[in-house]
């Protein structure tokens, strides 16, 4: 007999496995966690108008009888992805938009754009401005403040860097004469431009322009750009402010990006108001990119040999050669400078 107390085969034990090990019970008495997460067939798709506190101004069922404006939060697992002004976003929840009741976004559609700036030219951490823009309108002073060719030029750049039409309109013209700043960006002939001044606001032009369009607007602070957005959309509300006398820097006036419904004698559009900035890195920005957006440079470029820097010393460039002999003109050798200093920055 062994010391089992058996004197045969361990039959005895033949019905047991591993699956018969004790296993400590699930304390919290909840499902296992699963990275699956529900399809969410029933989502409404809405625009996202602005972001307050981590809570979303959602439009449901766009251009229908039923249109109406939401509150909404984000997803948990949504929780890392940004979600922006002008996003097309799935809802579910509460989609009534009665006081109170909370939608939750679990989803972006596909952008079809999205505008970006970083804090300087050497910070790739961008910042995303606005998504699904297709129009840019870049507001600037005549004077107070001073234009700036070079913050434009930024402008430009970051625009057409993400498949956006840049447009520029110049206000207080009745201040100052902007034809030397114009003059600048004569070479730009896909670069529509409107001008105002006291009391002669083109709001029937430009709003013409952005019908069928979702249009950011973007300025330094100061320049007239709330002024502007709330003659264009009357009931916007958009505070104005001045310009400081001292340090001739306007103040900031509008503090979030926010997506405002412009009415129209001939259709509808977008309008979407940003704070107003003082710089535009471009740090995120492809530096071949950086020449497209000067189209006219670009064209002289063809010109070039392969691997050309386009910077002052590059040999043999098309640019160089072209700003030696005088072809490019007072306005266009300005126009590579401002190019030349933006590829510095990356070289």
């Amino acid at each position: 007999m062994s010391w089992l107390g058996a004197d045969d085969d361990d039959d005895e034990f033949d019905d047991f496995d591993e699956s018969d090990v004790r296993v400590r019970p699930n304390p919290k008495a909840n499902r296992p966690r699963t990275k699956r997460r529900p399809a969410h067939e029933d989502a409404s798709i809405g625009r996202v108008l602005g972001v307050d506190r981590g809570r979303y101004s959602v439009l449901v069922d766009e251009d229908t009888d039923d249109e109406h404006l939401i509150t909404a939060a984000r997803a948990r697992e949504l929780r890392k992805k940004p979600i922006v002004t002008g996003d097309r976003a799935r809802v579910v929840g509460d989609r009534s938009g009665d006081e109170g009741t909370l939608g939750r976004i679990v989803g972006i559609e596909e952008r079809t754009s999205l505008l970006r700036r970083s804090a300087d030219d050497t910070d790739q951490v961008e910042r995303v401005i606005v998504a699904n823009a297709d129009q840019m309108l870049v507001v600037v002073a005549a004077a107070d403040p001073e234009p700036r060719e070079r913050l434009v030029d930024r402008y430009l750049v970051a625009a057409l860097d993400a498949g956006i039409r840049p447009l520029l309109v110049v206000t207080k013209t009745d201040l100052a004469d902007p034809s030397s700043f114009l003059a600048h960006f004569d070479g730009l002939d896909d670069l529509r431009v409107f001008t105002s001044a006291r009391g002669q606001m083109p709001v029937e032009e430009i709003g013409a322009a952005l019908v069928g369009h979702s249009t950011v607007f973007v300025g330094h602070s100061g320049v007239g750009k709330s002024t502007l957005v709330n003659a264009l959309v009357p009931t916007a509300g958009r505070a104005t402010g001045h310009v400081n006398e001292v340090t001739g820097r306007g103040r900031h006036t509008s503090s979030s990006t926010v997506s405002l419904r412009y009415h129209g004698d001939t259709g509808r559009g977008w309008v979407i108001d940003t704070p107003g900035v003082r710089s535009f890195g471009l740090g995120h920005v492809d530096p071949v990119n950086i020449l497209a957006a000067f189209t006219e440079l670009a064209a002289i470029a063809e010109d070039c040999p392969r691997g050309c820097t386009h910077l002052p010393d590059a040999p043999d460039c098309a640019l160089n050669e072209a700003a030696a002999s005088g072809e490019l003109g007072e306005a266009g050798r300005a126009r590579l400078d401002s190019l030349q200093r933006l590829l510095q920055t990356f070289g």
